[in-house]
């Protein structure tokens, strides 16, 4: 007959004791893992968010810099041409309907044509070293919302659509029709004609429409700033805001 087995409680709890220390150790080891990918987290938003602040910075005297050269180059110039320059949208806008084009016609008059054969080649020059971080110039017709006497606000709205398209066409026509254009293939790249009828008039303190200010062509830049936040970016580094071509004088103001 065998002897009965001797309880040994030291053994047992030798036994949890170890078990316990398992189990603490893949908790430690665990918690480690977590604080170091939290760590990384937060270093990498603090990372993308530093891009996103360069991207800022740099849009910003991107900006500045175009609106100091559109001033230098064009403050003498905008009172003889009735124009005016706005720095928020960088938008030249030619504000003389009188000198535009024949009401109701597509047809730019003889002034106006002058006006352009002067500002185009100069304008096109001056944006050419920031063609890095020009994502479109836009040439914008706009009208008042005036038609014939009876035409329904909608038909009126929509015929003066059909005019300012064929306005802005008739523009990018007579510049794609300059010699100092010819070889300016990024311009043609970025450069788009909208018409854009009665849709953002020129108002008066009063809220009333002033026809003759809307009946106006604009031209605006517009930078890749939303591009170049939306674009995925290696967060060790910084992208150059503008082509290599452009000279660091420009970033002197």
């Amino acid at each position: 007959m065998m002897p009965p087995l001797l309880h040994n409680p030291s053994a047992e709890a030798a036994e949890d004791e170890s078990h316990w220390l398992t189990v603490s150790d893949l908790m430690a080891t665990l918690m480690m893992i977590f604080l170091f990918l939290a760590v990384l987290h937060m270093l990498q938003v603090e990372r993308l968010h530093q891009l996103e602040t360069d991207v800022r910075i740099d849009a910003s005297e991107s900006r500045q810099a175009i609106h100091s050269a559109l001033t230098r180059e064009f403050q003498r110039d905008l009172p003889r041409w009735n124009a005016e320059l706005v720095e928020r949208t960088l938008t030249l806008r030619f504000r003389e309907p009188d000198i535009l084009f024949d009401r109701n016609s597509a047809r730019i008059k003889p002034e106006f044509e002058a006006i352009l054969n002067d500002f185009l080649p100069r304008y096109v020059a001056l944006l050419k070293p920031f063609s890095g971080v020009i994502r479109e110039i836009r040439l914008e017709g706009h009208t008042s919302s005036e038609w014939s006497p009876g035409t329904a606000p909608l038909d009126a709205y929509f015929l003066n659509m059909e005019l300012s398209q064929q306005r802005t066409q008739a523009v990018l026509r007579f510049a794609y029709g300059l010699d100092a254009l010819q070889n300016e293939d990024w311009f043609r790249a970025r450069v788009a004609a909208v018409g854009l009828s009665s849709s953002r008039p020129v108002k008066d303190a009063q809220g009333n429409e002033n026809s003759a200010a809307s009946r106006r062509v604009e031209f605006s830049v517009l930078t890749d700033f939303e591009a170049r936040l939306l674009e995925p970016v290696a967060v060790s580094s910084r992208q150059p805001s503008v082509s290599s071509d452009q000279p660091s004088a420009l970033y002197a103001e």
